[in-house]
C-alpha cells in the first residue's frame, strides 16, 4: 500500500484560519514504513517536510511549501499495558480517541489540556499543557517516542534509550523528525470533584497562592473591562460519581459557552463599543456549579468559538504582578477585549524547550475573537510578558526569535546541537523554525 497523496493540494488552513500554506504535496501515510518512505522521497526531491495534525496551533509551526504530512491514517491505539501503566498510540491519534479508550480500560492520563481534538504528536510537539499544582503538561507524561529522522531512519528514545533525544523531542517543534508513535504514562481511572465559582479579581489575586496550594488543579478566567472572574478547582475524590446531567451540560457548555458566546462576540466585532457592557452582563451571569466525573470529562470542554491566541509562561512567582500590569494596560487603553484572560499553572519539568523547563510556571493567555483586531493588544501584552521573563507557547502567536530563546532557555544550545546532528540538511525546517531556532 502506498500513502495517499495529492500533487496539487488545496490551500491548507489551521483551525483558527489565521495560517495558510500551499504545500507542493500532501501525503497521508498509513504506516511507519510509508512515513519513512515519504521522508526519504522528499530528501531525494529536495523538499522540506512538515507534519500537521488538526491545525490547532495559531503559530506557523506546521506550515510548509514542501511536503505536508497529514497523520490521519497513522492513528490508533497500539497497546495498553495496565500493569506497566502505559499506553502507546500512533502519532495521529486524537487525544479524544486515546482518552476514551483509556477510560474503557479503567485508566487515565494524570493531567490534560482543556481540549482533546488535537493529535497526540501535535499536542506534545508544541507543549500543550493544562493546569496543575504537581502534575505537568502532556509532554511531561511521555515515557517513550518513535520518530522518523531526516534520512528515513526510525529512532526510538526514552529516559534510558537515546536519553539526549528524549529530553528534547518531547517538545520537539517538528525540528528533530516526524513523530510516529508515543508512549504515555497512565494510572488507574480516578474521579475529580469540580467546583466552578465566580469571584472578583481582587479576591482571586489576594487568595491565589492559597488557591494554588490547596487544589490539585486551579485556574481562573478574568473578564476584561470588569472586576469579575470565574474560578475552576478540580480535586481528586473517592466519589460518589455525580456528573452533570445531559440537559445541563448541553445548556451550559454547548448553548451558553459556545452558541450564545459566539453570537455575543459577533455583536462585539460589529459594534466594538458594546464590548464593555456585554462583558459586564456575561460575567455577572456566571453561577457556581459542582460535579464529579472522570478526568477527561472534567479537564476538557468543547471550544467551538474560533479565536486567535497568545500565551506566555512566566515564573510562578511573577504571575500576579504580570496579570495586574496586563489589567492596568487594558484599563488605560481604548482596547475592546471580548474574550476572558486565562491563568493556569504547572510545575517545573526537565524537557529542553518546554515552557516550564527548569522552573515552576504560570501561564497567561490572551485571546481575540476571529476577525477582530488583535495586533496592538498582543503587542502590548507581549511587552509585559517579556518584562517578566516570559516564554511564549510554541503553538501560539508571538514575535520572538532565536536570540530571545537562546537567552530564555538555559539548554537552548543543547537543542540546536541535537538538531544539527539529526537534521543537518534542515529537511524539517520552515520559516517558523528558522525564526525561532536559526538556520
Amino acid at each position: 500500500m502506498s500513502p495517499k497523496s495529492s500533487r496539487k493540494p488545496d490551500t491548507w488552513r489551521n483551525w483558527a484560519g489565521n495560517v495558510t500554506a500551499r504545500p507542493a504535496q500532501v501525503v497521508s501515510p498509513a504506516s511507519v514504513e510509508e512515513l519513512r518512505a515519504v521522508v526519504r522521497r522528499a530528501a531525494e526531491d529536495g523538499l522540506p517536510v512538515k507534519a500537521a495534525g488538526t491545525g490547532h496551533s495559531f503559530s506557523t509551526a506546521a506550515a510548509t511549501d514542501g511536503v505536508l504530512i497529514r497523520p490521519d491514517r497513522l492513528s490508533g491505539i497500539r497497546t495498553i499495558d495496565a500493569k506497566a501503566g502505559t499506553v502507546t498510540v500512533e502519532a495521529g491519534t486524537q487525544l479524544k480517541t486515546m482518552n476514551m479508550a483509556l477510560a474503557q480500560h479503567g485508566l487515565s492520563l494524570t493531567n490534560m489540556g482543556d481540549i482533546m481534538e488535537q493529535t497526540a504528536a501535535g499536542a506534545t510537539s508544541t507543549g500543550t499543557h493544562g493546569t496543575g499544582r504537581a502534575s505537568g503538561g502532556i509532554a511531561a507524561q511521555i515515557r517513550g517516542m518513535e520518530l522518523v529522522t531526516a534520512d528515513g531512519s526510525l529512532l526510538t528514545c526514552s529516559a534510558t534509550e537515546n536519553p539526549e533525544v528524549f529530553a528534547a523531542a518531547r517538545v520537539g517543534l517538528g525540528a528533530l523528525g516526524v513523530v510516529s508513535a508515543l508512549t504515555f504514562a497512565v494510572e488507574p481511572l480516578f474521579l475529580l470533584a469540580s467546583r466552578e465559582e465566580p469571584m472578583t479579581f481582587d479576591a482571586v489575586t489576594a487568595a491565589f497562592d492559597e488557591l494554588h496550594a490547596h487544589n490539585d488543579h486551579f485556574e481562573f478566567y478574568w473578564f476584561p473591562h470588569t472586576n469579575n472572574c470565574n474560578t475552576l478547582r478540580n480535586n481528586r475524590t473517592v466519589g460518589p460519581h455525580a456528573p452533570l446531567g445531559r440537559l445541563k451540560t448541553w445548556f451550559e457548555d454547548e448553548f451558553l459557552s459556545n452558541t450564545v458566546f459566539q453570537a455575543l462576540n459577533s455583536v462585539c466585532r460589529t459594534v466594538p463599543a458594546t464590548v464593555p457592557a456585554i462583558a459586564r452582563i456575561t460575567s455577572r451571569g456566571l453561577s457556581a456549579r459542582t460535579y464529579t466525573d472522570i478526568p477527561f470529562k472534567v479537564f476538557t470542554s468543547p471550544r467551538r468559538v474560533r479565536m486567535i491566541e497568545m500565551e506566555y509562561a512566566v515564573p510562578r512567582e511573577a504571575v500576579l504582578d504580570t496579570l495586574r500590569e496586563l489589567k492596568s494596560m487594558i484599563e488605560r487603553s481604548d482596547l475592546r477585549i471580548s474574550f476572558p484572560v486565562e491563568v493556569r499553572t504547572t510545575p517545573a519539568d526537565d524537557i529542553t524547550l518546554s515552557t516550564a523547563s527548569g522552573r515552576d510556571s504560570a501561564y497567561i493567555a490572551v485571546h481575540v475573537y476571529r476577525g477582530m483586531p488583535y495586533k496592538r493588544y498582543f503587542a502590548e501584552a507581549e511587552r509585559i510578558f517579556v518584562a517578566h521573563e516570559g516564554r511564549p507557547h510554541w503553538g501560539k502567536l508571538h514575535t520572538q526569535d532565536t536570540a530571545y530563546f537562546a537567552a530564555a532557555y538555559p539548554r537552548f544550545n543543547e537543542f540546536t546541537a541535537l538538531r544539527d546532528r539529526l537534521d543537518p540538511d534542515r529537511r524539517f525546517t520552515n520559516a517558523y523554525l528558522r525564526r525561532v531556532l536559526g538556520d
